[in-house]
C-alpha cells in the first residue's frame, strides 16, 4: 500500500474525477447550480461550460460525496435536458473551494 494513483492521493486524502456532461446544459444555469451542490456536498474543483456544448466538471473529495455530485449531475437543474455523462478517475490537484470557469 501506499504511493498515488488517480483514484486516491496519499497527499490529499481525497478521490478527484473529472465529468463530461451533455445534453441541453448550456444556458440554464448548470454551472452555477453544479458549483452550489459542490459545495454543500463538501467538494472542491471547478465547472466550466466547452465550446463545443457541453459543461466539464472537476471535482475532488470524499467518494460518498462524488458519488452524490454525480447523481446530481445526471439530472441538473429544472431547465436542463442531460443525454450523458462521462465519468474520468484523475489523481487530486488539492484545490480549495469550488469555483465557475469559462
Amino acid at each position: 500500500m501506499g504511493g498515488s494513483s488517480p483514484e486516491r492521493t496519499a497527499e490529499e486524502g481525497r478521490s478527484a474525477r473529472r465529468y463530461r456532461v451533455e445534453g441541453r446544459v448550456q444556458g440554464v444555469g448548470f454551472r452555477w447550480h453544479t458549483r452550489e451542490c459542490a459545495r454543500r456536498l463538501g467538494l472542491h474543483g471547478w465547472v466550466r461550460n466547452r465550446p463545443d456544448g457541453a459543461v466539464e466538471v472537476w471535482a475532488e473529495g470524499p467518494a460518498l460525496g462524488l458519488e452524490a455530485l454525480r447523481a446530481w449531475l445526471a439530472v441538473g437543474p429544472i431547465a436542463a435536458q442531460v443525454h450523458s455523462v462521462a465519468e474520468e478517475a484523475v489523481a487530486a490537484e488539492g484545490l480549495a473551494g469550488f469555483e465557475l470557469r469559462r
